[in-house]
């Protein structure tokens, strides 16, 4: 059965104005300052009112700085580049999808995470929402227990100000009950920590712990209040990431406060950005200014739907994630589709999870930083270090040392091996990382260097170079092909690279190599724009 995530009824009542703080996405702001679920925290995944809008399209309008845009921020989240460059490696290879229920996990690169053993495990992520359903049977192993306080005694064994709060703490109700009476929590906790265990739902972060923290009541209702109280006791309690799948349209001093006080801890608060279809987040995904993260939503194809509030043109952390119906646990051990940027946070709060089990150190101004560098938007990917001045300054010795005193008497033994022998710390460290977006991304600086001890002294260190973008086997292929065809231009600036293998290298016209070389530089200063 389909099922509206944030409120049951949410199809019949859209004719209503109800603007409500949601554990879905929406903050109330009622003179109570209440908070609910209703209205504009997430949508029923089989409501044909949602619209998805070609991301592609949106952004092309969209105002945008650096990798930044006003539409999607700085795009789909990438587990495998985030989570590699918070264990201070180069980015996981690519691993086969898992299909099905599983989409959003493969969109966010998580199998490709999990395949270097990095699952979350020693990681809390505390859920303030309606609750979490911690009998679920693909949740029960996965719930945080408080390990400090002994259960059903009537005291506050820990001294924390919470008596008898083994599985965190109702604030709704002011009580030790956390199950959830609404279905909104368990989905997301689902999302974040599903087990990998062949069957439900895997979450993103599969071994990481959830922390149930009920600030929401069964309608979905809450007080700014509540959920500041929430985020206080995530932090005071263990918890290393805070999933906050709810907002509303004010701003709350006490809310922003508890914000940066986790974000003080070294706690990431995740932030869903709201299902307004506005151009801006909601509050508090809009502190993400300074902490925390903000998360719009996106569909299986990476396209933003009508309903996702945008990024909005004042900078902020602020990505992308599967929001579109998105299947995982709800209460009774059931299973359900649910749509909503409510849905969206929970694959960034798994995403963090992972990062932090690579790295428990990072902080949360660096999780922002690597979260947004790594995203879709990004052009800076594995060679991201890669700089031609590299190549200048590792080559420009061996150049001056060989080329300077070159002439057409000692062209006719100056053969490619000999060569390769002479620069070959400079092809190993950088040309093996050439692919069309690092190139693309040179500027003049960095390549003009290159481009003149090449010119003046030897196209032939190109030709050696670029012989190290083909395949190792007849040069007859491109060492990324999957990069490279995506490239318009690859063909013309690449048309002329390869070299016979059966040519008598040692009784080359020298001449004609060097004006094919040169023609050749004259293309790169033609894509890096210089020309």
């Amino acid at each position: 059965m389909l099922r509206d995530d944030v409120n049951h009824n949410l199809l019949s009542n859209k004719q209503l104005n109800v603007s409500s703080i949601s554990s879905l996405d929406t903050f109330n702001t009622k003179n109570d300052y209440s908070l609910n679920l209703n209205g504009r925290s997430s949508y029923n995944s089989a409501d044909s009112d949602v619209q998805l809008q070609n991301s592609s399209n949106t952004t092309a309008n969209a105002f945008s700085t650096g990798n930044y845009n006003s539409t999607n921020g700085y795009g789909l989240i990438n587990g495998a580049a985030a989570v590699a460059r918070a264990a201070g490696q180069n980015t996981f290879a690519d691993v086969p999808d898992l299909g099905g229920n599983n989409w959003g996990a493969d969109l966010v690169k998580a199998p490709e995470v999990w395949a270097h053993g990095y699952t979350g495990k020693g990681v809390v992520v505390a859920v303030v929402d309606t609750g979490v359903d911690h009998n679920h049977e693909d949740l029960t192993n996965n719930i945080w227990t408080n390990t400090k306080e002994i259960a059903g005694n009537g005291i506050d064994d820990d001294g924390n100000g919470y008596i008898d709060d083994n599985y965190g703490w109702n604030f709704a109700d002011k009580n030790n009950n956390t199950l959830d009476d609404n279905g909104h929590g368990t989905h997301v906790s689902g999302t974040i920590a599903g087990e990998n265990n062949n069957y439900g739902v895997t979450g993103i972060a599969y071994d990481a712990k959830i922390m149930p923290v009920k600030a929401l009541d069964s309608s979905g209702s809450g007080s700014y209040s509540s959920i500041s109280k929430g985020i206080r006791y995530a932090v005071d309690n263990g918890a290393n990431v805070i999933n906050l799948s709810l907002g509303g349209g004010s701003s709350n001093r006490t809310l922003e406060s508890a914000i940066d006080y986790a974000s003080s801890k070294g706690v990431i608060v995740v932030m869903a950005a709201g299902n307004d279809g506005d151009s801006s987040p909601d509050y508090p995904a809009r502190y993400a200014s300074k902490s925390g993260i903000a998360v719009g939503a996106v569909d299986k194809n990476n396209n933003m739907p009508d309903f996702s509030n945008r990024s909005g043109t004042n900078q902020i952390a602020y990505v992308t994630a599967p929001g579109v119906k998105v299947y995982s646990s709800v209460p009774n051990n059931q299973y359900d589709t649910y749509s909503g940027t409510s849905m969206a946070a929970p694959h960034v709060a798994g995403i963090v999870a992972l990062m932090l089990s690579a790295n428990s150190k990072l902080t949360d101004a660096q999780v922002r930083q690597i979260v947004t560098e790594t995203a879709g938007n990004s052009t800076q990917t594995t060679s991201s270090s890669l700089n031609l001045s590299n190549v200048s300054s590792l080559a420009s010795q061996v150049i001056a040392d060989t080329a300077v005193n070159k002439t057409q008497a000692t062209s006719s033994s100056f053969n490619s091996s000999n060569f390769s022998s002479l620069i070959g710390q400079a092809i190993t460290e950088t040309a093996k990382s050439l692919t069309p977006e690092t190139i693309a991304s040179w500027n003049n600086s960095d390549f003009s260097p290159a481009i003149g001890q090449t010119t003046s002294e030897t196209g032939y260190a190109y030709a050696e170079t670029t012989k190290y973008l083909t395949s190792a086997e007849g040069n007859n292929g491109l060492t990324n092909p999957e990069l490279w065809s995506q490239f318009q231009n690859y063909e013309n600036i690449l048309g002329s690279t390869n070299m016979d293998s059966n040519e008598d290298e040692n009784n080359l016209d020298f001449g004609k190599q060097l004006e094919g070389r040169q023609k050749q530089i004259d293309q790169y200063r033609k894509l890096s724009g210089m020309a």
